[in-house]
C-alpha cells in the first residue's frame, strides 16, 4: 500500500482528500503538512511514497516545494491536488505523476490511485529521479483554452508580453497565454530563440533585417513585417550572434 503525505494549508481540504484516499483502499495516509518546512521535516523522519500537494500554501508555493522534493535522496512521487488549473504545464515539468483539481471528484481520485498502483514502488522512484528522454526538441507546448498545443519552432516568429499577457506569434496566428515570458525563455534555451528585450523573444531564423536605432540599439524586421526592438541590454549578445 502506498504511503501518502497530504500537503495543504486548508484543514478542510486535507480532510476531504484524506477521506477520499482512504475510501480507495490503496493508500495509507501517514501524515499531513501545511508548509514547505513542515513537509521537509516530516519526510526526514517518515518514508513517504507519494505527496499530494497543493499549489498555493499560504504565502508559499507548492511548485517550489516540488522542486525541493526532487533534491532529496528518497524522492516521493508527486500528485498536485489544487484549485488552480493554469499551473498544469509547470507541474508536469516537475515530473508530477498527476494533476487533480478541487473540488475533488471521487472517480477522478480513484483514477489517480490506479495510475499510481500500476507503477511498482521501484518504478515510481525511478520515474521521479530520471531525466526526461532525450527527444529532438523542435516543439513548444503552450496551454490555450484548456488545451495543450504543440507548436513547432519553425512556425514561431516571436514571443512578447504586454500588460501581463504573453503572446506567441506564429506564421498562421497569435496565441495568447498566461505563462510568463521567463518560463518560455527557459524552455527555449539552446534553440534558435533568443531574448532581445525584456518583453520579447525572437526566432533568429525569422529575422530578415537588422535596422540600427538610437543609442546603439536596433530594430529587428521579422518575416511578417513587424518590428521588434532590441534593448541595449541585449545589443552586445545580438552583435555576437551575427558577428556585427
Amino acid at each position: 500500500m502506498l504511503k501518502a503525505l497530504i500537503v495543504d494549508d486548508e484543514p478542510l481540504a486535507r480532510d476531504e482528500l484524506a477521506y477520499l484516499l482512504k475510501r480507495s483502499k490503496g493508500v495509507e495516509i501517514v501524515g499531513e503538512a501545511d508548509s514547505i518546512r513542515s513537509t521537509l521535516e516530516f519526510i526526514q523522519i517518515e518514508e513517504v511514497d507519494v505527496v499530494f500537494l497543493d499549489i498555493q500554501l499560504a504565502d508559499e508555493s507548492g511548485l517550489e516545494l516540488a522542486q525541493k522534493l526532487q533534491d532529496l535522496s528518497h524522492q516521493p512521487a508527486i500528485v498536485f491536488a489544487t484549485a488552480f488549473d493554469e499551473y498544469a504545464l509547470n507541474a508536469f515539468d516537475l515530473h508530477a505523476i498527476d494533476y487533480i483539481l478541487k473540488p475533488f471528484d471521487e472517480i477522478r481520485i480513484q483514477k489517480t490511485i490506479e495510475k499510481l498502483a500500476k507503477l511498482s514502488m521501484k518504478s515510481i522512484k525511478t520515474e521521479v529521479k530520471k531525466n526526461p528522454p532525450l527527444l529532438k526538441q523542435d516543439k513548444l507546448a503552450i496551454s490555450v483554452d484548456e488545451r495543450i498545443l504543440l507548436i513547432t519552432f519553425e512556425e514561431i516568429i516571436y514571443i512578447f508580453t504586454q500588460e501581463g499577457k504573453t503572446s506567441v506569434v506564429t506564421d498562421k496566428m497569435t496565441h495568447r497565454i498566461n505563462e510568463p515570458l521567463i518560463n518560455l525563455e527557459r524552455k527555449l534555451q539552446n534553440t534558435s530563440f533568443t531574448r532581445v528585450h525584456r518583453s520579447y523573444i525572437v526566432n533568429l531564423d525569422k529575422i530578415i533585417e537588422i535596422q540600427p536605432w538610437f543609442n546603439s540599439t536596433f530594430n529587428l524586421i521579422m518575416n511578417d513585417g513587424e518590428k521588434v526592438p532590441v534593448s541595449r541590454t541585449y545589443t552586445k549578445e545580438l552583435k555576437q550572434l551575427f558577428n556585427l
